[in-house]
């Protein structure tokens, strides 16, 4: 597809992306899009995020560790912070359901077949094939208000992606291995890891990259009032 050249191009074309090519990233265009990032607001300009970008050897050292704690039965660590509320009410609990749904449709994995699901879950940690990995890191000290600034620098950072014709997933999945990570790439103690993101070009013939989830209607989620 063509490289977007409007926001919106760059919006209705971001996806996450669960299936990469085995093409290499430019490094420049990467730290390029890293740094224009930053130009994302926050909150008294406090700039909270940390960027760690991993690729090459190192990145295959990486899918290397986590294959071995994967293989050997472990499935996480202790977590820095709730992935989603303990109690997630609806409609929210109703759309992480529909979109795990969709996604196993697209690759043809039924819902009684849970070693499978759990097989393909296990790509996360392979960030889906992708040769470029990054971590977002932020100082325990911050709060939500914060933790919103680092959602408007990943935004960003994605958009950006797509206008150089690359393609991400934001993977809060390592989440649930802090330390572990941390230890690969040297998160000081008072920082908390907070996503992950695979980066690359997508592998359109991979049928997870079929999955289109829904969005509510914007009816269900906003009010217009004196227009």
């Amino acid at each position: 597809m063509p490289i977007p050249v409007t926001v919106s191009e760059a919006l209705l074309s971001r996806r996450s992306v669960r299936g990469f090519r085995d093409r290499p990233v430019d490094g420049d265009t990467i730290r390029r899009v890293v740094e224009k990032a930053a130009w994302a607001p926050s909150g008294g300009n406090l700039q909270p995020w940390h960027i760690d970008v991993v690729g090459g050897d190192d990145l295959a050292a990486l899918k290397q560790i986590m294959m071995g704690k994967l293989m050997g039965g472990a499935t996480g660590e202790p977590t820095e912070y709730d992935i989603y509320p303990k109690v997630l009410p609806e409609p929210y609990s109703s759309y992480r359901f529909a979109v795990g749904e969709e996604l196993y449709r697209a690759l043809g994995i039924p819902r009684e077949d849970k070693m499978a699901r759990r097989m393909w879950f296990a790509r996360n940690f392979q960030f889906f094939g992708a040769p470029v990995a990054l971590f977002c890191s932020v100082a325990k000290t911050m709060g939500p208000p914060q933790w919103s600034d680092l959602g408007m620098y990943l935004q960003s950072l994605m958009l950006l992606l797509r206008e150089e014709g690359l393609d991400s997933c934001p993977q809060e999945c390592w989440a649930v291995w802090p330390q572990t990570i941390r230890e690969f790439i040297g998160i000081p103690e008072d920082r908390m890891l907070f996503t992950g993101m695979a980066i690359g070009f997508k592998d359109a013939a991979d049928p997870a990259n079929a999955a289109m989830p829904a969005r509510a209607p914007m009816a269900d989620w906003a009010k217009f009032r004196g227009l």
